[in-house]
């Protein structure tokens, strides 16, 4: 993981920056336990101050991206190019707010602003999960994890609470084995789902099925994607001869035993090429190519 002194090469330093440059989104895992037997690179537990260190590094990365960048751009709004001169102030306002320590991402960013930025590949202008890991017993009444909620509520981010010792047991175990598991735990499902269902969140993004007698597959998609569009996700070529798209919601599909079930109940439906596919649907898409 990342350190202080991170962005000046101390740690995995910049190579790790480097990789996570090219990533979507940002999962920040901080420690919310106390344990005398598990050592902490700082010698105490403060989720506040980790946080800190790690945002402060992406910060100082940042800056030292976009003041190459701005010195560029400056050069070139002074022989009148409107484009540069529209990339300074978007650069110089990230600027003053890297400056601050502040992630580029609260700065509030119109569309154009953001495409402005969008070849620096900035750190702190992603999208971030804290994933919160506790023990066995800190999901409730757990200080260290009230602290990661405010900053995540303060930041617009994503907060996971996961045990990161229960989830490694639970990995090693039977698919019948885990739900036993869980029920004797009080659990739904592990937290590693939750941890996934956040990232779709965090991302925008949504899933469908395809569903036939042999098997059942699911496919992602951003929220907000037209039937062509999730067509296209399992060929080109079902969205360039997208005819039309057979729906059923996925309760329909599971109360109804299947597909000739949900048929027989009149739960499937027609949908064309404006439909906006919502997750969990059920489909099958009429083409010709």
């Amino acid at each position: 993981g990342l350190v202080a002194g991170a962005s000046k090469g101390e740690g995995l330093g910049n190579q790790f920056l480097a990789n996570i440059r090219e990533c979507d989104a940002i999962s920040h895992v901080v420690r919310c336990f106390e344990d005398n037997n598990v050592t902490h690179v700082s010698d105490k537990i403060d989720p506040a101050s980790d946080i800190e260190t790690i945002n402060t590094e992406l910060a100082l990365s940042d800056l030292e991206s976009v003041e190459k960048f701005l010195d560029k751009a400056s050069r070139v709004a002074k022989s009148g190019d409107k484009d540069a001169q529209r990339q300074v102030a978007v650069l110089e306002k990230a600027k003053t707010h890297l400056d601050e320590a502040k992630p580029v991402r609260s700065l509030n960013l119109s569309k154009e602003e953001l495409a402005d930025l969008y070849s620096l590949h900035l750190l702190t202008i992603k999208p971030v999960m804290y994933i919160a890991n506790v023990d066995e017993e800190g999901f409730e009444d757990n200080p260290h994890l009230d602290t990661v909620t405010a900053i995540a509520a303060e930041e617009g981010a994503e907060v996971v609470a996961i045990c990161n010792k229960l989830e490694a047991e639970i990995a090693e175990l039977e698919d019948d084995e885990k739900l036993e598991f869980l029920q004797d735990l009080g659990m739904e499902e592990p937290g590693l789902d939750r941890v996934i269902r956040a990232g779709y969140t965090l991302l925008g993004l949504q899933t469908y099925f395809t569903a036939g007698p042999k098997e059942v597959r699911a496919w992602t998609v951003r929220v907000g994607a037209t039937a062509p569009q999730a067509a296209a996700v399992i060929h080109t070529d079902f969205e360039k001869g997208f005819i039309r798209a057979e729906v059923v919601g996925y309760q329909d599909f599971v109360d109804n035993n299947g597909e000739n079930g949900a048929k027989d109940a009149g739960k499937w439906r027609l949908e064309g090429k404006e439909y906006i596919v919502q997750d969990g649907d059920v489909v099958h898409f009429r083409f010709n190519v």
